[in-house]
């Protein structure tokens, strides 16, 4: 029997014949009267708190819905139900009996190990709550089968389940105060004091998080003072970007230096989050030249970027990295859409005969988006063209917006359970670093935002010469430079076999790691995470499968083995430089810089 808790994701499109059924979501705590740990405390709510940041960037920011399309969708399958009434009459008897034993208190159902909705002993103890629960479970769990009945096609059946589930996991007991016993306890204990809080926190969120849930107490976090704090000055701005050159942390470097391009859909500090959490810090200790973009947050004026506009600007930011440092070429790194671009970068200079670029890293970055993660959850050609219509009206993609969708998509993980927590128990959210930073929204220029639907829905990526960077048709088959690849196990937006296949699409040598956690986690490794671990196969056969099963499991951080990989194509160390940037490129403002506020 399906459980209540069980969150069905719709089918991600129907694009050229391939179908994409997403992962199913995992539960999440709710309603219970413990609040997550916040940042900085130990045990297993940092690291829950870890998985809530995770399930925060599954979801594409590139194409989601909005409260019409699920009200249509409702419309529609209700009328589909009504012109095939067998599929509501026929399991009538069957859930007649089962709520009249539900009622007689001869049901067995329970919750589902993990869904701590109900961890309340109410829900056992007091015969009304106990039998409202297992009502609700039970009527919950015939979605998929009255879904099945529908008779509908694959792709339509997948988003009718989604579209029900919101409805389900809406009317949820837990969400109202009458029927959420934690929610009355703590009313009782504080003299109705979280009633008031809650009402506060519900009118403090229409008026500053456009209506949704706070996720995240942002108050104990200044980016400069708590993010983003390692040592560095930028030593180049321009109208797309700051180029940020940081100290170095040991007596000796490697001289090719580190550029790292991060994705334009956050702010870059997810790599450089809080001190023994970031990745910059790990890498300057471990003696590399480190360099990093951060992007500027573009508004109205700047809907015309395009990938050109930031090609342009990471050649550019290429050319100051080898003047400051005397170097002839650089190693790159990127994450998630930052992979992407790396990957765009690469195909450009082979096309170009340029070698400014010696080897790469890629991480939790798929090219060849014919995936069964979340990438177009709701791509068809309809919501394409809204997407594009809604980023046109703006000239931007706003940050919100993104978040609301990421919000809907996973409803009890960033929704109810923040609705529990903020407004019936009267809390606040979690003061949490990663969420902290998540909540730091960014926008995409209109153009590029119309660029990235069509490089994902087509493909482009696979095809030779489908698209054009900076005039030069592209082909990533003939990149030759050594690249790294690291991918998420847990990962639902760049599923790690989609990853892979990265390692046969290139022509040069490949090393592809595993690790054992999800999409953020990945990128934020920290080396003391208790949980943490990664595989390594240094052979890359032609599937996923076949890698995996030659694979070894290592505890720790991927960070220690990519630090090895890339010290191999660094270069011998040398003297750190005792300053940052040249003559022709002086330190400026002391790292975080200032697009970064914006």
């Amino acid at each position: 029997m399906v459980s209540a808790d069980k969150t069905v994701l719709p089918d991600s499109r129907s694009n050229g014949g391939r179908r994409v059924a997403p992962p199913r979501a995992a539960p999440t705590p709710q309603g219970s009267s413990s609040p997550p740990a916040a940042h900085g405390e130990p045990g297993d709510g940092a690291a829950h708190l870890d998985d809530i940041a995770d399930a925060l960037l599954e979801p594409s920011p590139f194409v989601g819905f909005g409260l019409p399309d699920a009200l249509g969708g409702l419309r529609a399958l209700g009328a589909h139900a009504l012109r095939e009434p067998r599929s509501l009459l026929k399991n009538l008897p069957r859930t007649a009996r089962e709520l009249a034993r539900i009622g007689l208190g001869q049901s067995q159902l329970a919750p589902a190990k993990g869904d701590k909705r109900f961890s309340d002993t109410a829900w056992s103890e007091n015969r009304l709550l106990h039998t409202v629960m297992q009502a609700y479970l039970y009527l919950g769990s015939e979605v998929d089968g009255f879904v099945d009945g529908l008779g509908l096609e694959d792709h339509n059946a997948e988003r009718a389940r989604f579209l029900l589930g919101l409805v389900r996991e809406a009317l949820a007991p837990t969400n109202s105060l009458l029927t959420n016993p934690a929610a009355l306890k703590r009313c009782i204990e504080t003299g109705g004091g979280s009633t008031v809080g809650g009402i506060g926190n519900w009118v403090g969120d229409l008026r500053h998080n456009h209506g949704m849930p706070a996720q995240v107490d942002r108050t104990p976090f200044t980016v400069g003072t708590d993010l983003a704090v390692t040592p560095g000055s930028v030593i180049r701005r321009t109208e797309v970007f700051e180029l940020i050159q940081y100290g170095a942390r040991s007596d000796k470097v490697h001289p090719r230096p580190l550029l790292v391009v991060p994705p334009q859909v956050n702010k870059y500090y997810a790599l450089d989050l809080a001190p023994g959490r970031s990745m910059y810090e790990y890498m300057l200790k471990d003696g590399f030249q480190v360099f990093g973009i951060s992007w500027r947050n573009p508004t109205t004026e700047q809907r015309d970027w395009d990938i050109d506009t930031y090609m342009q600007a990471i050649l550019e930011a290429i050319d100051v990295i080898r003047e400051v440092s005397g170097s002839p070429d650089v190693n790159v790194m990127g994450g998630c859409l930052g992979g992407m671009m790396v990957a765009m970068l690469l195909a450009l200079l082979e096309a170009r005969g340029d070698t400014r670029v010696h080897a790469a890293t890629m991480v939790v970055t798929i090219l060849d988006c014919d995936t069964d993660g979340q990438l177009l959850l709701f791509a068809t050609p309809k919501t394409m063209a809204a997407a594009k219509a809604a980023s046109s009206r703006t000239g931007v993609l706003d940050g919100w917006q993104m978040a609301q969708i990421f919000a809907w998509l996973r409803p009890n993980d960033l929704v109810w359970n923040y609705w529990v927590n903020n407004y019936l128990l009267g809390r606040k959210p979690p003061a949490f670093d990663m969420l902290a930073w998540n909540a730091d929204t960014t926008r995409l220029p209109a153009r590029f935002h119309h660029q990235l639907l069509d490089i994902v829905a087509d493909n482009k990526l696979t095809q030779p010469g489908a698209l054009e960077v900076l005039g030069t048709p592209i082909d990533i088959s003939r990149i030759t430079s050594d690249i790294y690849i690291a991918a998420g196990l847990k990962d639902h937006i760049t599923p790690w076999q989609s990853g892979y296949r990265t390692t046969q699409m290139v022509s040069g040598d490949s090393q592809f790691v595993l690790c054992s956690s999800g999409h953020i986690q990945t990128v934020v490794a920290a080396p003391d995470h208790p949980r943490l671990g990664y595989f390594v196969n240094p052979e890359t056969p032609a599937r996923a499968e076949q890698w995996m099963a030659g694979a070894q499991r290592h505890e720790g951080s991927w960070w220690e083995h990519w630090s090895g990989w890339l010290a191999d194509r660094s270069g011998e160390k040398v003297a750190a430089p005792a300053a940052i940037g040249s003559k022709k490129f002086p330190a400026r403002e002391a790292a975080p810089g200032t697009y970064v506020f914006q």
